[in-house]
């Protein structure tokens, strides 16, 4: 089995935002799993440099697009790693081999007879970097950006994409799942079935871009180059034949791309003689202020300042936890801080705390095996997490994880052990006791390792348990080993002081 996992590239018009990690981090909690499975996986994730808004940003800061592009790069480069995301390979559009690679794309649609040259006249947002309808436009602005749409007329080429829509509809009642969530299927289903038009995938005013193979005084249109990424990184990304995870990918993406995700990209795919992806998954947003978090907007949380006070995990875990993935959500700075406290703090760290105490103290630190059956089912927990997370489902699936972390917490006040360690007649109850409890927590540290990658290994060395070993069949009911020297932990999420701002 094999699991290739992509974000969108990013514009690099300006610096990350809570919105861009959010996407990062779900596609490494859902790698990490998949590898867990023994899956052969793939990672990627980078930035789309020849968007017109870039030009625009570099000139005004009196820059060439490359180089304002070389500068910004290192804070998207940066995201990645801070977040401690697994990427195989972090692309740029103006990386040598893209362009290449895209050239040759272009002139597989040009040679199919796909493509054809007229005059554009319409609106475009420069934010979107996308041409509008009268209908999508509110006043005369785009309602993603709230900014004038402005009046554009060239001479483009063309992509035939209303010649491809019996195809399309084809592929889309073929597999009822290619789209997910259903919602968003039934959305671009009918954005299909509703009459294609077709689009430019040249401009003629713009010099920044991928020139045109048959026409160089053209370059591509943003999504024209932007969309082959997906494609062109396993022709050129350091390893061997990696053109074997495709057409296995799975793109996560944001519902203000659909349009050229869901419709656009399948159809180019099939002209250039490439198969469709094997599956997109299309989320919400993390909204401030009940407003989707953009630069051009001034609304934005910086998820590099959270990580530096909170920890990479802690913004992981709040980025899977806040909003069920799929559907747009509000989150906040203080909400981070609370979820930190209240959750990651009290009900794992605490339990962890605990029960890492109760062994070094009632036992010197020595974790016996024992044989009785715990009051929770881990295969139970293992299964559900397939399941949940074969649906891109990564809230339930902390939730599913959760539930056991709050059982444990359960099972600590129901069975006492500072009592049953009062009584020498009921040893036998508290080797039981402390048992469940290490077990229990070592199928938790597994199940939480794709979303709490630096955590996870420190509660199985807590709990003597091996590090090494992380996989998924780790979930299981007597998982843990017998182990000696368990010191009492210390906090696994110590308290935060605050600083004046983080956000």
């Amino acid at each position: 089995m094999r699991f290739y996992a992509t974000t969108p590239i990013y514009y690099v018009n300006a610096t990350p935002t809570l919105g861009h990690a959010y996407t990062t981090i779900a596609a490494d909690i859902l790698v990490r799993h998949h590898r867990q499975r023994g899956e052969e996986t793939y990672f990627l994730t980078g930035v789309d440099e020849h968007a017109d808004k870039v030009a625009r940003v570099a000139a005004e800061q009196g820059l060439t697009p490359q180089e304002y592009a070389d500068r910004i790069v290192v804070a998207w480069q940066d995201l990645p790693r801070r977040l401690n995301a697994t990427n195989d390979f972090f692309i740029r559009t103006s990386d040598d081999g893209h362009k290449r690679f895209v050239q040759d794309f272009l002139q597989r649609i040009y040679d199919r007879g796909d493509v054809y040259q007229d005059v554009y006249a319409g609106w475009y947002c420069v934010g979107c970097e996308a041409f509008k309808t009268e209908d999508e436009l509110v006043d005369g602005k785009c309602p993603i950006h709230d900014r004038p749409a402005e009046w554009l007329e060239e001479k483009n080429w063309f992509f035939r994409l209303s010649a491809y829509q019996d195809r399309l509809l084809a592929l889309y009642d073929e597999r009822p799942d290619f789209v997910l969530p259903h919602f968003r299927y039934n959305e671009a289903r009918s954005f299909i079935a509703g009459g294609l038009r077709d689009f430019s995938i040249s401009r003629a005013t713009q010099t920044w871009g991928v020139p045109i193979p048959w026409d160089t005084e053209q370059v591509a249109y943003v999504w024209a180059d932007a969309l082959v990424n997906y494609l062109s990184a396993l022709s050129y990304a350091p390893g061997e034949n990696l053109e074997r995870f495709w057409p296995d990918v799975h793109h996560l993406l944001a519902k203000d791309i659909l349009r050229f995700h869901c419709v656009y990209w399948p159809a180019l795919l099939l002209s250039a003689g490439y198969e469709p992806p094997k599956q997109l998954f299309v989320h919400g947003y993390l909204n401030l202020d009940d407003r989707k978090m953009s630069k051009s907007l001034g609304n934005v949380i910086d998820p590099l300042e959270l990580v530096d006070v909170y920890g990479s995990d802690a913004v992981r875990f709040y980025a899977a936890r806040a909003t069920s993935f799929g559907h747009d959500g509000n989150v906040s700075v203080d909400d981070v801080g609370e979820r930190y406290e209240r959750e990651l703090a009290n009900d794992l760290g605490n339990l962890v705390s605990r029960t890492t105490a109760m062994i070094a103290r009632y036992r010197g630190g020595t974790l016996a095996r024992t044989d009785n059956a715990p009051p929770w089912d881990a295969d139970v927990l293992r299964t559900d997490l397939v399941s949940v997370l074969d649906a891109y489902d990564i809230t339930t699936a902390l939730e599913t994880v959760w539930q056991l972390v709050r059982r444990l917490n359960q099972y600590v006040e129901e069975s006492a052990p500072w009592q049953l360690a009062k009584d020498d007649a009921r040893a036998g109850e508290l080797d039981e006791v402390l048992y469940n409890l290490a077990d229990g927590l070592t199928s938790i540290a597994v199940a939480l390792f794709p979303y709490l990658p630096e955590s996870a290994p420190r509660i199985l060395a807590a709990l003597g348990q091996p590090t090494d070993d992380l996989s998924l069949e780790r979930i299981r009911s007597g998982t843990a080993l017998a182990a000696e020297g368990i010191e009492a932990s210390p906090p696994l999420f110590p308290r935060i002081e605050l600083p004046a701002t983080t956000a």
